[in-house]
């Protein structure tokens, strides 16, 4: 059987449970960081990796700027995810030999812009030749306070689901150019009891299933509520990915506050209700929409973007 047979997924439920456990670890593989207690320290470790590779997440005519600004960017929208502050960055490159020095220079101030963006020290890294596509991995590390990180699997049955931003656009290359939510995520985890939340990088249509199965719940979504980008369907807006918003659950009483106080405190950023998480009815409900038909998202090795 091959990965596009099986598809990302199924993939990780192979890989995951041969990682072993370790009493360290309070968020394991598999969320959308890794938080772990780190000797005497107050706050929690915390410790991401993500790639971009050239025809899977940029076209070979991107920008090296933009490449180096995604690559980052696509880490630190991890860290918020979990509300977890980054602080230090490795990179690793591997590039063919044919490229042109200039444009690795220009990928690397891609990276620099968007690690002093969020204060993040890079401090090294390894490179490597290859015949074929350039691959780059940023490897992230930094801290989250043990009241104020957020897994996925904390939803609650009668949480809302709210979403920051808008959805879909990614194919106007709004997928080069985002800046992750830390401040929004930072902010929420201060102000509200955030039960659980995920960066949507794949899709709605990917990350909400997620989220709803990591809690053990299913979840109903009102279409006609999803923040469409200019010029966006609901069915780009839940399938296109790469959106790089956060998807949140609170609780429904903190409705009516989080979005009067949300409007006070980012009034240009729009913050929309567009859903629940609900019980489900046994196994084959769990992280299953209540509407007629939820298009999917990304998924790797199934399909490209």
């Amino acid at each position: 059987m091959t990965l596009r047979q099986i598809g990302e997924e199924k993939l990780l439920a192979q890989i995951l449970p041969t990682l072993g456990r370790d009493k360290r670890v309070i968020i394991p593989a598999g969320d959308d960081c890794a938080t772990a207690r780190f000797r005497a320290a107050r706050e929690l470790l915390v410790l991401k990796s993500d790639c971009v590779v050239e025809g899977v997440h940029f076209k070979p005519s991107a920008s090296a700027v933009a490449v180096g600004w995604k690559a980052m960017m696509r880490a630190l929208s991890d860290f918020a995810a979990i509300s977890a502050v980054p602080e230090f960055a490795l990179i690793a490159l591997v590039i063919s030999g044919r490229r042109k020095v200039g444009w690795v220079r220009d990928l690397y101030r891609g990276l620099a812009r968007a690690a002093a963006r969020f204060d993040v020290a890079i401090v090294g890294g390894e490179t490597s030749d290859t015949p074929g596509n350039t691959a780059l991995t940023v490897s992230v590390s930094g801290y989250v306070e043990r009241d104020r990180c957020v897994a996925r699997s904390g939803g609650k049955a009668g949480d809302d689901l709210f979403v920051t931003g808008t959805l879909g656009g990614s194919i106007r290359r709004r997928h080069l150019n985002f800046v992750p939510r830390i401040a929004e995520a930072r902010w929420l985890t201060r102000h509200f009891p955030i039960h659980a939340m995920i960066d949507l990088s794949d899709g709605m249509g990917v990350d909400l299933p997620r989220l709803a199965k990591a809690s053990k719940l299913a979840f109903t979504i009102e279409e006609s509520a999803l923040p469409l980008a200019r010029g966006c369907t609901v069915e780009q807006a839940i399938s296109d990915g790469e959106d790089y918003e956060l998807l949140f659950a609170v609780p429904s009483r903190k409705r009516e506050r989080l979005l009067k106080n949300w409007k006070k405190k980012f009034p240009k950023l729009p913050l929309t209700r567009v859903g629940k998480l609900i019980p489900h009815s046994g196994p084959s409900r769990t992280g299953t929409s209540h509407i007629p038909r939820f298009p999917s998202g990304y998924v790797h090795f199934k399909r490209r973007r």
